[in-house]
């Protein structure tokens, strides 16, 4: 009952489609203790032989029409239970995406994309089918239960009742213990589908690496005992599950034999009738779906309350970034990135010490150094996916701390070096900010990042379907495509985080010439981190980040005239083709 009372504020907000289905339900199992005392009725008219068929037909007509009334109810019960149930769904979806979408990049650290999905689709459909299935189980049974309890005792034997519900008592000891076995045992078969989601996911999104590789038959074994190990947990579930069955037919066949040796003696003493006693072993039947239903509420509860358990440990980990209510921010102000110290979570050495930066609208920076110094770990502080731990950056003299996040996210358009592309046409790729947005102004783009004329040779040009990840296009064609879905966002700040790397020399230049042509109309401010020194060329100011830290600043012309690391990388790259 646990899982009940942590929904209890979706009951409280369905409680009309709860509290109708209720009493529908409560309808259909008084209108089903009708038929057998209509049969007891004839049964009786039959044995005193007073057979006459306009009765008879009477009490026939009267049970077909209690059919179809218990039809019509069990119908709109059923749209009002499970249509609340499938509205959870959506509520508890929506609620699980928004929650992990606010998550700084140390959750998705923790937290695995497979497991994520399980817990995001088969642990809520457990928790959904409980709100369902579980409350019809357990408001059925209840109601069924005592209507026919009170029937049998009252109407017919109350000592018969007694004597043949002596097995019941023993079943629930058992159902209950069966049940705490189940919520343990699935809650590890759970996260042994977790894991397997894990495997699945990673080998289907890094495909192309396994085959180059030949590594099929390695990630096969790898695969087969994540699956071996889901199987096992599975088995054990099964194992446990089907003890609630047997257990129950059981202690029904116990019922009924005490019935039939009980209601002999009391008809053999005629202190019931044979009509009464073929009515109570009806009612008996009618007692077999209360009881199978409340092994199988405990048993699809405890798997729901088990999978809300996973969900709630996702939903526990409040580490959202915080939010301010600020949405009003200036237009071309002048930007400050001021860091004393900054480290991630759980490592004790800085990333980056002693950055001070000043951005002034309409200029370009660039960020250099060597793998590892720190230069995406500034734009991610740019972007707040961290929190400083001394130190701020300032827009306008005002901390981005008191900015609306989404708001401020909104000044900037980020291109990283790995440009994520989603299994769709190459034109909602790019309009991906800006759906409604017209052809001519995509191909313009297109045309400024160099990838119009490559569009147009694809069998459906821009129509064309990339797949997952644009598994059919090479690496500079997805940077170019991310660098022109940022450009049609028109924002005030473009970030390009090392997103000309896969790009050759030739196309690079052309790129970032369009780029410093249509500076002031697709955007005002530029950043620009990268490892080919050339592209820096044209930025009013270049920063050299060593093991997080400044070690050099200047423009392109001040730092060549020193023997530093910023002169001797660009002259190796000069001397070397492949980089100019």
């Amino acid at each position: 009952m646990k899982l009940f009372k942590q929904l209890k504020w979706y009951f409280n907000k369905e409680w009309k489609r709860y509290l109708g289905s209720i009493i529908l339900l409560t309808i259909v199992a008084i209108l089903q203790l009708i038929p057998p005392k209509i049969v007891g009725i004839i049964v009786d008219l039959m044995e005193r032989k007073k057979f006459i068929e306009k009765k008879i037909l009477m009490w026939i007509i009267i049970m077909l029409i209690t059919s179809i009334l218990i039809y019509f109810f069990r119908y709109l019960w059923r749209i009002l239970l499970f249509g609340a149930s499938y509205n959870l769904a959506i509520e508890l979806r929506k609620k699980f995406y928004c929650h992990i979408s606010k998550q700084p990049p140390e959750f998705y650290l923790k937290h695995r994309t497979g497991d994520l999905m399980a817990r995001a689709t088969n642990d809520i459909d457990r928790v959904v089918f409980a709100a369902g299935e579980g409350v019809l189980t357990l408001v059925d049974s209840l109601v069924m239960g005592i209507l026919v309890l009170i029937i049998m005792s009252t109407q017919i034997s109350f000592i018969l009742t007694i004597i043949s519900l002596i097995p019941m008592p023993i079943m629930a000891i058992f159902i209950k213990k069966y049940g705490e076995m189940l919520h343990i045992s699935f809650r590890k078969s759970q996260a042994a589908f977790s894991e397997l989601n894990n495997q699945t996911q990673e080998s289907l999104s890094c495909i192309r690496m396994i085959k180059s590789f030949g590594l099929e038959k390695q990630e096969l074994n790898k695969f087969l005992k994540f699956a071996s190990n889901a199987g096992k947990k599975n088995m054990k579930v099964a194992k446990i599950d089907a003890k609630f069955d047997p257990t129950i037919y059981l202690s029904i066949a116990f019922s009924n034999l005490l019935a039939v040796i009980q209601g002999g003696y009391l008809v053999w003493n005629n202190i019931i009738t044979i009509g009464q006693l073929t009515s109570f072993i009806m009612y008996l039947g009618l007692m077999i779906w209360p009881m199978l239903a409340i092994a199988w509420m405990f048993n699809i509860v405890q798997r729901g309350s088990a999978a809300f358990d996973r969900i709630n440990l996702i939903f526990k980990e409040n580490n959202c970034i915080k939010n301010a209510k600020q949405k009003k921010i200036s237009k071309n102000k002048i930007l400050k990135i001021k860091i004393d110290k900054f480290y991630y979570k759980n490592h004790k050495n800085f990333f980056l010490k002693s950055i001070n930066i000043k951005l002034i609208p309409g200029n370009i920076l660039g960020i250099c150094g060597p793998t590892g110094s720190g230069k995406s770990t500034i734009i991610g502080l740019i972007q707040r996916h961290f929190s400083i731990n001394k130190g701020n950056i300032f827009y306008d003299n005002i901390s981005i701390l008191d900015f609306n996040i989404n708001e401020w996210r909104k000044k900037l358009a980020i291109v990283n070096q790995s440009s994520f592309l989603f299994s769709d046409t190459i034109l909602n790729n790019i309009s991906l900010g800006k759906p409604n947005i017209g052809y001519e102004k995509i191909e313009k783009i297109t045309r400024i990042v160099n990838l119009h004329d490559e569009i147009t040779k694809l069998p459906k040009g821009y129509n064309t379907e990339i797949g997952d990840r644009g598994i059919v296009l090479s690496g500079g064609q997805k940077q170019r495509i991310a660098i022109a879905r940022a450009l049609l966002l028109k924002r005030e700040i473009l970030i390009l985080d090392d997103s000309l790397s896969a790009i050759d020399n030739y196309t690079s230049k052309k790129i970032l010439k369009n780029l410093f042509l249509n500076k002031n109309k697709y955007f005002n401010t530029m950043i620009i981190s990268t490892h080919r020194l050339n592209i820096l060329i044209k930025s009013n100011e270049i920063i050299v980040i060593n093991n997080g830290k400044i070690t050099e600043r200047g423009n392109h012309k001040t730092l060549i005239s020193k023997t530093n690391w910023y002169q001797n990388i660009y002259s190796y790259q000069k001397n070397n083709k492949n980089y100019i």
